[in-house]
């Protein structure tokens, strides 16, 4: 069983705030040139959106209107916890987990924990796919993500 990935940061913003810019403000700060299932064809897409309720999905608008499924929602505690089973690019069957925590600090301070499991999903692709989100996460939420929520 291969380790979790998990990445945490500190945000200069209430837990309130990093909570609403994680969900519902993604599409202003997720890199849709570089991380999406249209960049994967060489395009970048239109947008992302989260239906931001336990069951909801969050959904890519590709480059040419079609959608792609990217996640399922699976815990949405608000202002606490965000979890999503993760299947961007593949099939729902070989979903992965990512969670997200959002711990308050101070008011304006709060903690952020990104972890992502289940790589067990990928088969002998495991190892390969947990250091690609390794990477892919520093820019996407260490960096884009944390901008977002200093802005």
């Amino acid at each position: 069983m291969l380790e979790p990935v998990i990445k945490t940061i500190e945000v200069a913003c209430s837990q309130e705030t990093a909570f609403q810019v994680f969900v519902n403000d993604m599409p202003s700060w997720w890199p849709l040139d570089k991380n999406s299932v249209s960049a994967m064809q060489g395009e970048v897409a239109r947008s992302v959106s989260i239906d931001a309720r336990a069951g909801g999905h969050v959904v890519e608008t590709a480059h040419d209107g079609s959608e792609h499924h990217w996640a399922t929602v699976t815990t949405y505690d608000p202002y606490n916890e965000f979890t999503l089973d993760w299947h961007i690019g593949i099939s729902a069957d070989k979903a992965t987990k990512v969670s997200v925590r959002f711990n308050r600090l101070s008011d304006q301070q709060t903690q952020v924990v990104l972890t992502h499991s289940g790589w067990e999903a990928f088969a002998e692709k495991a190892t390969d796919m947990r250091n690609g989100y390794n990477q892919g996460w520093v820019s996407v939420f260490e960096q884009a993500y944390k901008t977002a929520c200093t802005a």
